[in-house]
């Protein structure tokens, strides 16, 4: 996997993927303190909800289960003092489908997070990670 990132100014900066994705980041600088984009640890939190998610629905596609739609809320806690790692990442999975398994959707999110997410595995090595579902039952109106 390879990355590139180049700085453009002030504390503005272009990521680009292996694979030619580009976006921006940065962080506020100046006295109008504007922010350019997503911090690099915005994008961290960001990459281990994506990582998480897709696995999520990954896992109840192929289990054959009625998946529409998932929404990953997160909120982390960081560190104090330098380096300001992630202490704790609380996560709250909303999962949407007619008549999906409640016990099949916890499962998923569960190898998710402990198993299959390579971000969350990182993750947790400072920060304790906590998770939540929530499943909604799009049959039912």
């Amino acid at each position: 996997m390879k990355a590139r990132v180049k700085w453009v100014e002030d504390r503005t900066f272009v990521g680009e993927s292996g694979t030619g994705h580009k976006l921006v980041l940065g962080t506020a600088f100046g006295p109008e303190g504007r922010t350019p984009g997503p911090s690099p640890m915005e994008l961290v939190l960001i990459g281990a909800g994506g990582c998480s998610a897709y696995d999520v629905v990954h896992i109840l596609e192929k289990g054959r289960e009625p998946v529409e739609d998932v929404v990953l809320e997160m909120d982390a806690d960081r560190a104090e003092t330098e380096p300001k790692v992630f202490t704790k990442i609380a996560m709250k999975f909303i999962v949407k489908g007619p008549g999906l398994n409640p016990a099949k959707v916890d499962r998923a999110v569960q190898l998710s997070v402990e198993k299959y997410c390579s971000a969350t595995a990182m993750l947790g090595r400072t920060a304790e990670i906590t998770h939540e579902v929530e499943v909604v039952d799009t049959a039912k109106g």
